[in-house]
């Protein structure tokens, strides 16, 4: 039923910022008690939690990444954002949305590289 799609560029130039878009459908990102996250994997390494906004719009941010690292909503899209700014190669990943709570809604992974 809940279905999430991940969008963006998928090449993005050092000191630059990244945008990515989860556009969620089959549930009401408001939905009381609902948990939304971002997670990202880089090239032969495992899955790195970013953070998460809530259905009341409360975020948090992994403390390695708070410093450049911002998620908002857009509530009349249904969207979850994901931005990051100043990024380097080492921001090079498979970036994903998903559903933390209730658990099991994943999107398919946006691929993302920086480089010049």
């Amino acid at each position: 039923q809940v279905q999430l799609q991940e969008s963006g560029p998928g090449l993005v130039k050092p000191s630059q910022t990244l945008s990515l878009t989860c556009a969620v459908s089959g549930a009401s990102i408001t939905t009381n008690d609902y948990y939304w996250s971002w997670v990202r994997q880089p090239p032969g390494k495992g899955l790195e939690w970013i953070g998460y906004i809530a259905y009341s719009g409360n975020t948090y941010i992994s403390p390695s990444l708070q410093s450049r690292t911002s998620i908002s909503r857009d509530t009349s899209k249904n969207q979850l954002t994901l931005q990051l700014i100043s990024v380097t190669p080492e921001d090079t990943a498979v970036y994903y949305c998903a559903r933390a709570w209730p658990f099991g809604s994943w999107g398919q992974g946006t691929q993302v590289t920086v480089s010049s």
